[in-house]
């Protein structure tokens, strides 16, 4: 049998629903998924198995207009990720047709889609009726000449089998380009991170989410097969430490009990996790932070 592997860039508007996907296809949870929009922000691949054939998604930030240097650098990696695809697929959300973002997104394509295989999948297909999924269909193919439509419902898994049998039958010949077993190229540590941060940002509110990071400091196996794991929350003012700790700790101690179990369920092992929050005023400007998070540091407006 011929084995095949590829990279599948899945790009769209912040929470049309790309993480979601990209946990359905690989089958298990490598993305941050929340209800709050640009929760991604580094090129998180998970990579799934059809067949003989190895599908290595590349799960980018939803593309927005940037203001701040993290905004640019968010954008940047989402469009370096589709440039170094095989395939790209595009996902818009059923309900929000054709949006200003939409259109943005497609005037780039004409750019980064030279030469490669695009599809369109048309995602929460259950919140519109079939004519309406079938207007939004021609529309989007008149602006667009897309290789394939899909429909599907990423959350409900509608569909999403025909869309994983359609990218395994493109992916190039060639060896596969991970192990059997590994579901994610993100370091543990990273993956460890992105789960303490999505704790916080269900937890809290309004813009405080993205005014914080999180990253592992510190990773030590120990002899009875457990893991200690030290992690900094690195916020912008003393505000927002306050916020974070809440009363008498217990946001903080909340937040960490979730994260624990959801590491713990995903290692098959018992972890300590320990959490300190220290206030960086300018981390967002600072280079280190964005190399733990998988993102250029680009200067000025670039």
């Amino acid at each position: 049998m011929t084995t095949r592997a590829g990279f599948v860039a899945l790009i769209g508007e912040p929470n049309a629903g790309k993480s979601t996907l990209t946990n359905t296809l690989v089958g298990a949870k490598v993305s941050i998924v929340t209800h709050k929009v640009q929760t991604t922000r580094a090129r998180i691949r998970g990579v799934a198995i059809e067949g003989e054939s190895q599908i290595v998604l590349v799960d980018t930030p939803g593309l927005f207009q940037p203001k701040r240097r993290l905004d640019r650098a968010m954008v940047a990696a989402a469009w370096g990720g589709a440039a170094d695809a095989d395939v790209i697929v595009l996902m818009i959300e059923a309900h929000r047709g054709v949006s200003k973002g939409v259109k943005q997104i497609l005037e780039n394509l004409e750019e980064i889609g030279k030469g490669r295989t695009v599809v369109l999948a048309i995602n929460k297909i259950d919140k519109v009726p079939s004519e309406g999924l079938l207007q939004l269909t021609r529309e989007m193919n008149q602006r667009y000449d897309f290789a394939e439509t899909f429909m599907i419902s990423a959350e409900k898994g509608h569909g999403v089998d025909d869309l994983k049998k359609w990218l395994a039958e493109r992916m190039p010949e060639g060896p596969w380009l991970y192990p059997e077993d590994q579901i994610a190229d993100l370091p543990l540590r990273m993956i460890a991170a992105e789960v303490t941060r999505e704790k916080l940002t269900l937890r809290l509110h309004q813009e405080l989410p993205y005014q914080l990071t999180v990253e592992t400091e510190h990773w030590e196996e120990r002899k009875d097969g457990s893991a200690r794991i030290d992690q900094l929350i690195y916020v912008a003012r003393d505000g927002h430490k306050g916020i974070i700790l809440g009363k008498k700790g217990e946001t903080i101690k909340a937040v960490s009990q979730s994260a624990r179990a959801e590491l713990e369920e995903f290692l098959g092992r018992k972890v300590h996790l320990f959490l300190q929050v220290k206030v960086r005023p300018n981390w967002l400007e600072e280079k280190e932070r964005y190399s733990e998070m998988g993102l250029d540091f680009r200067d000025g407006n670039s």
